[in-house]
Parts: structure tokens; C-alpha cells; sequence
């Protein structure tokens, strides 16, 4: 394939899913990945018992394999246990067809929260039958500092659910131990340039397993082969805490992912025909034509984003759902904005930059560029360019809004995470309601095809959301706020 490709290996305990907000970022950036589960894993933590880290080590060899011929660049990315599997998998392959990611590399098991007679575990090891029958159990804080995503994570423990194993028996944490020292020997091996993130809070790792790896990979002669990242805001968990959007895009940036990319824009490879990517544009001028700005987010990736330039109330990068409501408020204000004018596009691959005028009524005329980046069929991001930004910033006035949320957004936030840790389930009508205001609030008017009769549940979904149509988005989010603090409140008297 044209596309890079890559190789993501998860870690103890979970399953190929476990990395799926990391492969959803790298799929927006143009690269193709590949994972795998594990042997033992996704299925029940009894199954660990007699799994021997050979049998880890032959299975992910046996995918690299299967991939690595498969494109002609291939970066190998792994997250705790799994890390540690793709630096040893780097150094056995001499893997140098592209780079190699290591997340949260457990090269010593030291950090805050371990305990201190963690190395009596050696001596377990030789009893007959304990490293078999004793559990090793997962503990608060699970490897993760957001206190939302934690009660999220500890409520999912408690109520059995088959997401991650809750626990590993003891002869697991050997055979981990025993990976520790296969990887801690031979590092100089290692050809490829190595990313290394760390959280300094880590509370199952310090720090220092980080500094060993990138201190010893390539050895003397290729000082400098591996750097590092450090997290101030995170624990074990790096993917999914709050420091997981400086590791997505460092992980894209090191990738060599165009600055575009690390934004969700993609490659330079379109993989469009350049005759579809001129009907493509051409739709999209209608659109804006007709300030159908709805329209232009649907043919967008999840992470599309419209770039407005200046130092004014309409500047910023507005992105997503969000994003789409600020422009639908600039589309409706009076006069309208619309652009207009069109010139000839002008083809470069993954990007198509299209001359156009920014107009309000006849208060504002401001020429300008489109710069479209789209790929297979769908916009990744367009930024708008005027010849004189000072005009605009004339024009609109105001001050860029904040990056940050609103109140109400950080409201309607705690409010999701909250729904997720009821103690009980509500009734069917509760649950409707729920699900219809968040999906107004947080995607506005209701899509797609009303599912069929087959799919009951689904189309009683598709039915709450319609009923919506039209609520404003802040109305909405107000109202789920509302109705989840009436659930805790009434479980807190229940209690």
C-alpha cells in the first residue's frame, strides 16, 4: 500500500480495541492500522495462567510479518506490556521500515503506587501452584488521573463488565518480568528512530524505565536514536488521560505526519482521481454558495474543522459539532456571510486551494483562498485565507473566543461521565431522553435514515433524537445537565 501502516500492540490485560481513540487519530492522518489481541487475552484472565511470553512474542512477530510487506513504510507503536513486545520486536527484526512509538514502557516496575514488598513477588514465583491461583488484582486509580474517566472506569469494574480483565494471575506478572530483562539486553540492536512517552506521575513505572530506553537504544554509535516525551498531567493510562492530546499529536508529528495531519487534515496523498476531487469541490462551493454549512461538515471526518484566520470574534479553528454551531450562527447573522466569486482551483495532491470572496451584504467584500484538504471522498479541513485580514478584523470586531469550554460545556461534560456511574439503570423512557438530549446537544439536529422495523431499539432512538429537531444545542445541554443532577440526586436520597 501507498499508505503508511501501523502496527499498534496493546497491554496487559486488555485487547486489539484498547488503543481505539490512537487508531481513530492515525486513520484521520492517512495511515492504515493493524493490531492484534494478544494469546490469553480477550477472554478470561484464567486463560493468562500458562501463557509464556514466547507465546506473546511469536504471536506479534507472526502479524508483523503478515504486515510488514504490505507497505513501504511500517511503524511499530506500543502501549505498556505491548510496548515493551514492539521494542523487542524492533530489536529481534532489526525493524528500520519505519519508526517505532513505545508508550509507557514498564522497563522497571517502581512507580508511586506500587508497593514496597513488590520484589517478594520473585520469591512467590517458585512456590508449586501459587503464581497460577494468585490474583493480582486492578486497583484505583487504574492507571488514569481524570477523576471523571476513573469513576468511569471503577463503575465498569463493579458492574462485571468484559472490557479489560480485572485481574491477572500471578504467574502473568513473571512472564512480564521475564519480557522486562529480554528488552533491558541488546537495545543497541535497535536501528529505527524511537519515540518515547512518559507520564512522570506514572504510578506503575517511573520514569526512569523511560531515560533506560532512550539512554541505550542504538547504543554509542547512534546516540540520539531515541527521544522522549514527558506527560505533567497524566498517569499509566496516556491514551486516554488528560495529557492524551499532546501524545496523539506528538505520536503524528514524529510520524511524519504533515503539519496538516497533526491537526486531522491527512497526507498529501488525496487517494482521489483528480477529476472526483473537481466534483468534490465543486459541491462544496455550491454549499457555501449557499452557506449550507450543515452540508460541509457531514462530508467532513469526525475531527473536520473550518480555519478562520485574524485576531476577531469569528477567529479560530472550530471543529466538530461545536464547530459547526458557531458557523451556522455566522451563516444566519444579518447581512449573511457567503462566499462567493469562485476562481479556477488549483490541484496539489491532497490539497485544493480555490479563490473565492468572503461576502456580507455590501458591507463586506474580502478576497481571499479556500485551502480544501480532502482524501477517499471526504473533507478534512479548510482554511480561509483573505488578502487583508485587518479588514475582518474590522468588520467582525471582538475577541477570538476561548479555546476552553463554556460552563455549560464543562456542565454538560461532567454530566455524561456522571450518567455513566448510576447505580442503576433508568427506565426505557429515561433512557430515551437521555440519549436524545445529549445527541442534540452535542451533534445538533437529528441524522441519517430512520433505521427500519427490524431494529427496534434503534429506530426508538432515531425517534427521541427527532423529536428534538430544532432544539437549540445549548437547550439541550441545559436539559441533560438538568435531568442527570435529578438521577444523582435521587439515588443520593435513596441512600
Amino acid at each position: 500500500m501507498r499508505e503508511p501502516g501501523v502496527f499498534l500492540i496493546h497491554g496487559l490485560g486488555g485487547t486489539q480495541y484498547d488503543l481505539g481513540s490512537m487508531h481513530k487519530r492515525l486513520k484521520n492522518a492517512g495511515f492504515v492500522t493493524h493490531s492484534l489481541t494478544l494469546p490469553g487475552h480477550g477472554t478470561q484472565p484464567e486463560d493468562l495462567a500458562h501463557v509464556r511470553v514466547e507465546d506473546w512474542l511469536d504471536a506479534v512477530r507472526a502479524k508483523y510479518l503478515e504486515v510488514r510487506d504490505q507497505h513501504d513504510v511500517l511503524h511499530l507503536m506500543g502501549m505498556c506490556m505491548g510496548s515493551l513486545l514492539a521494542v523487542e520486536t524492533a530489536k529481534r527484526e532489526r525493524h528500520a521500515k519505519g519508526k517505532l512509538v513505545v508508550l509507557a514502557p514498564p522497563v522497571y516496575i517502581d512507580g508511586w503506587a506500587t508497593p514496597w514488598y513488590r520484589a517478594a513477588r520473585a520469591l512467590l514465583y517458585h512456590v508449586p501452584g501459587v503464581p497460577a491461583r494468585m490474583k493480582v488484582m486492578e486497583e484505583d486509580p487504574y492507571g488514569i488521573k481524570n477523576e471523571q474517566l476513573r469513576a468511569i472506569v471503577k463503575a465498569k469494574f463493579e458492574r462485571g463488565e468484559n472490557f479489560h480483565y480485572g485481574w491477572v494471575p500471578l504467574a502473568c506478572i513473571r512472564e512480564v518480568d521475564r519480557l522486562r530483562a529480554f528488552v533491558m539486553s541488546g537495545l543497541e540492536r535497535i536501528v529505527c528512530p524511537t519515540l518515547v512517552v512518559h507520564a512522570r506521575e506514572d504510578e506503575l513505572t517511573s520514569l526512569r524505565s523511560a531515560s533506560y530506553l532512550v539512554e541505550h537504544i542504538g547504543g554509542k554509535t547512534r546516540a540520539g536514536l531515541a527521544r522522549m516525551v514527558v506527560l505533567e498531567d497524566s498517569y499509566h493510562m496516556v491514551c486516554v488521560d488528560n495529557d492524551r492530546e499532546i501524545v496523539a499529536r506528538n505520536v503524528l508529528e514524529f510520524l511524519d505526519a504533515t503539519t496538516a495531519a497533526s491537526l486531522g487534515m491527512g497526507p498529501v496523498d488525496a487517494a482521489m482521481a483528480p477529476a472526483d476531487i473537481v466534483t468534490l469541490l465543486g459541491t462544496v462551493r455550491q454549499w457555501l454558495e449557499a452557506g449550507d454549512f450543515a452540508a460541509l461538515f457531514a462530508a467532513g471526518i469526525p475531527d473536520f474543522a473550518w480555519l478562520q484566520p485574524g485576531a476577531n470574534r469569528t477567529s479560530g479553528a472550530w471543529r466538530g459539532s461545536k464547530g459547526l454551531a458557531r458557523l451556522k450562527r455566522w451563516a444566519q447573522s444579518d447581512p449573511p456571510l457567503r462566499f462567493s466569486a469562485f476562481g479556477i482551483p488549483s490541484l496539489n495532491a491532497g490539497v485544493a486551494v480555490l479563490p473565492a470572496t468572503l461576502q456580507a451584504g455590501n458591507a463586506l467584500a474580502s478576497p481571499g483562498v479556500l485551502a480544501v484538504a480532502l482524501r477517499a471522498g471526504k473533507l478534512l479541513e479548510v482554511r480561509w485565507f483573505p488578502d487583508d485580514v485587518a479588514a475582518e478584523d474590522r468588520y467582525f470586531g471582538g475577541a477570538p473566543a476561548t479555546d476552553g469550554p463554556t460552563a455549560l460545556e464543562k456542565a454538560f461534560a461532567d454530566a455524561a461521565a456522571g450518567s455513566k456511574t448510576l447505580r442503576q439503570a433508568p427506565d426505557n423512557d429515561t433512557l430515551l431522553a437521555l440519549y436524545s438530549l445529549y445527541k442534540q446537544g452535542s451533534v445538533g439536529d437529528v441524522t441519517g435514515e430512520r433505521p427500519g422495523m427490524m431494529d427496534m431499539v434503534g429506530r426508538a432512538k432515531w425517534d427521541a433524537w427527532s423529536a428534538r429537531k430544532g432544539t437549540d444545542a445549548t437547550d439541550a445541554m441545559q436539559k441533560y445537565v438538568d435531568l442527570v443532577g435529578e438521577l444523582k440526586a435521587r439515588e443520593t436520597v435513596a441512600v
